[in-house]
Formats: C-alpha cells, structure tokens, sequence
C-alpha cells in the first residue's frame, strides 16, 4: 500500500473522530446546560433508533449501486446542516421533544458513517488483520482532539460545540473528493433488487452462521452495559471535584490507540475467542473501578475503555472484513452497528438510565451500587459468551 493512499484514509478516519466527538461527547453537559437534563438518556439513544434503520439501507447503497465514497460524502453534508439546525433549536428555546427530534434526525445521517467509513478503509487494505489497526487508530487520534478542542475552546455545556461540529463534517465531506474511488462491480450494479435486498436485509442471513452469530450477539449484549460509560462517567467525574470532563474522557482513546497498535499481532498469535474473553474482561475490571467511587481509580477505568472496546468490537470489525465475502463487506459492518449501536445500545441507554434514576435520590446518585451491577451485567455477557462460541481460530465464510 502507497504511503499516500495509507495518509489519505487516516486523515479521513481522524477527521471523522473530531467531527464524531465534537458532537457526542458533550451532549450530555449541553442538554443539562440548556435545563433538558430529563432528555439526557432519550438523546444518546437517538444514535441507537438511527442505528437500527439506516446502516443497512446505506450499507447495501454502498455495496450496489453508490460508491461508498459519494454515499459518505453526501452523509456528512447533511449531518453538517443538521447539527446546525440541532444548535438553532437549543439556542432559541423550543420545546424538549423538539430538540429530541432534531437529534433523532442528525443520528439518521451520521451514525451509518460508522459503517461506511470502516469498508471504505477494509476495502483498500491487502492485510486488513495487520493494516487496519494502525489506520483505525487514527480515527481514536481523532476521537481526541476533538475531547480536547472541546474542553480547550470551554464547550463542554456549550451549544456552541455543535457548529464546531459541522465545520469538521463539512471537512469531511471535502476529504472524500482526494481519495480514489473504486467502481462498483458490473454485476451488482446490473443486477435486480427486490425491496428487502435495496433495505439491506437481507444481511441478516449471515446470523445463520454459527460463529458470525455468536459475535453479532455478544457484541449486541455487551452494548447494553457499555452504553453508561458517555452519559454517566461524566456526571460521576462532576459528583468526584473532575473538571474539564470531555477531556478526561479522552484517556479511553489515549490507550485505544495502543492496543490498536498491538491488535494486529494479537489476532495473528490468539485465538479470536480469547482476545474477545480479554475484552470482556478488562470491561468487568473498569465498572470494579468505578464502583470505589474514588476519583483516581475512576479515572483508571476511564483509561481502560481503550481495551474493552478494542478487544471486542475492533476485533469482531476484523474478523468480518476477514471471514465475510468482499461484496457483502459494507452490509456486514452495518449488521454489526444494527446489533452493536442499534439494538444493544437502544436496550442499554434506557436501562442504565432506568437504574441510574432508581440510585438517585434526593439529588444524590449511589454510584457504587450503580457501577457494580453493571460489572455484573458485563460478567454475564463473558460467561455466555465463553459458554456458546465455538472455537474461532479458522477461517469461515458467510456463504
């Protein structure tokens, strides 16, 4: 691979990490800025309703008849003017449910990026087991920066950050223009689709294979724990004396880039079974941590997110891009989002937000008892998957 054509897919993996972060990160600090604090848990759960209905209407376009990189960069245009629409609302006062529905809308067109961008890079790599680490790692480089600008321009409770946003999604949108586009195949652009083909349904077959299944599904249930760590690390580092939160939330990604840099290696010496058992793991550790309820161990759970995230859903991203046939490659990934951001991640946001409002009371959260069932929860999820995967150290296809 070119060291130019390496540059260009980090550069827009990094742009899309600050575009990403500059809006998610602090949407928790903004709505309780703005006195929505009630549409906190409703909001990041927005990006798990999106989930679940246009990755694989866009994964199939990308995979039939769009290239991916056109579909990405009419993405972000439209993500763009709707984070600034999302800002309007919030600055001039409408009514809560409105902005929710603004929020919904700029999720419809953002969280499918996901999916996208990780085929457009799969797509161009020869050895996506030993390549693609390092290029993703740009990505969590630009998760970041965008933690840092935000905290370093003081728009962590700003509606502010949501204009800075969409510069970088306009950004974004102009990258895809300087990276070369590979034509889609004679055959799938001649070939006549029925409904639930041009839906991207027709992905769901590949749950039919046993070792695909067990990583969609686990990858689903381990989502649903997970899902507290951006809306409620936050409010727990407040409640500790921690400042500049977005910032410290940065520390996840700061060692998500080196274990994607070891990734690579990992996946050629272990058994995939076991990298995701580690993943699972280190994610039970991270929620012991928090439940101390001391601010230094926190922010070591904090730091171990890096791990847990990698393990497990970098991993099962490999393992597709690996294991799926090359013209199903786009719509595998956006399963993947469906279970992971969709379906987990939906169930998560409204049951961690069930019980974070069943610790508080009077104002005052028990997060002990609240990290420590979710420690629990995430054992669970090793112990069924540890108990159902079949042994994945052998290639298989999806067909």
């Amino acid at each position: 691979m070119k060291w130019i054509e390496k540059a260009e897919l980090m550069l827009l993996l990094f742009v899309h990490g600050m575009a990403l972060a500059a809006w998610f990160v602090p949407m928790g600090g903004v709505l309780k800025s703005i006195q929505h604090a009630e549409l906190v848990p409703f909001a990041f759960a927005t990006s798990a309703i999106a989930a679940l209905l246009s990755p694989l209407f866009f994964g199939a376009m990308a995979d039939r008849s769009v290239p991916p990189l056109k579909v990405m960069r009419w993405i972000c245009v439209g993500t763009a003017l709707l984070n600034l629409l999302v800002m309007y609302v919030m600055m001039t006062a409408w009514d809560g449910w409105v902005i929710l529905l603004c929020i919904q809308l700029q999720s419809l067109l953002s969280v499918p990026t996901n999916s996208v961008s990780v085929s457009i890079v799969l797509s161009r790599l020869t050895d996506s087991q030993r390549q693609f680490g390092s290029i993703r790692a740009m990505g969590t480089l630009g998760w970041m920066s965008g933690c840092w600008l935000v905290s370093a321009v003081q728009l962590d409770e700003s509606v502010k950050t949501f204009a800075m946003s969409s510069v970088l999604w306009i950004v974004l949108a102009g990258i895809t223009f300087f990276i070369s586009q590979k034509p889609l195949t004679i055959t799938a652009l001649q070939q006549k689709l029925t409904v639930r083909e041009r839906l991207g349904l027709d992905a769901i077959r590949l749950l039919k294979v046993p070792k695909h299944r067990s990583i969609f599904v686990t990858v689903m249930l381990v989502a649903i724990p997970f899902a507290a760590f951006y809306p409620y690390t936050p409010a727990c580092m407040t409640d500790l004396g921690l400042t500049s939160t977005s910032a410290w939330m940065s520390l996840g990604q700061a060692t998500e880039v080196g274990v994607m840099l070891f990734i690579g290696g990992a996946l050629a010496k272990w058994p995939l079974k076991q990298i995701i058992g580690i993943g699972l793991s280190i994610g039970i550790v991270r929620y012991l941590l928090y439940s101390s309820n001391v601010a230094e161990f926190l922010l070591m759970g904090v730091a171990l997110h890096g791990g847990a995230y990698t393990f497990i859903f970098i991993s099962a991203q490999i393992y597709l891009s690996q294991q799926v046939p090359k013209e199903w490659q786009t719509r595998a990934q956006a399963l993947l989002t469906l279970m992971h951001a969709g379906l987990g991640s939906l169930a998560g946001y409204m049951l961690t937000g069930a019980w974070y409002r069943y610790c508080e009371v009077d104002g005052v959260v028990d997060w002990r008892s609240y990290w420590l069932v979710l420690a629990a929860m995430v054992g669970g999820v090793l112990v069924f998957f540890w108990s159902t995967a079949p042994a994945m150290d052998k290639p298989e296809t999806g067909n």
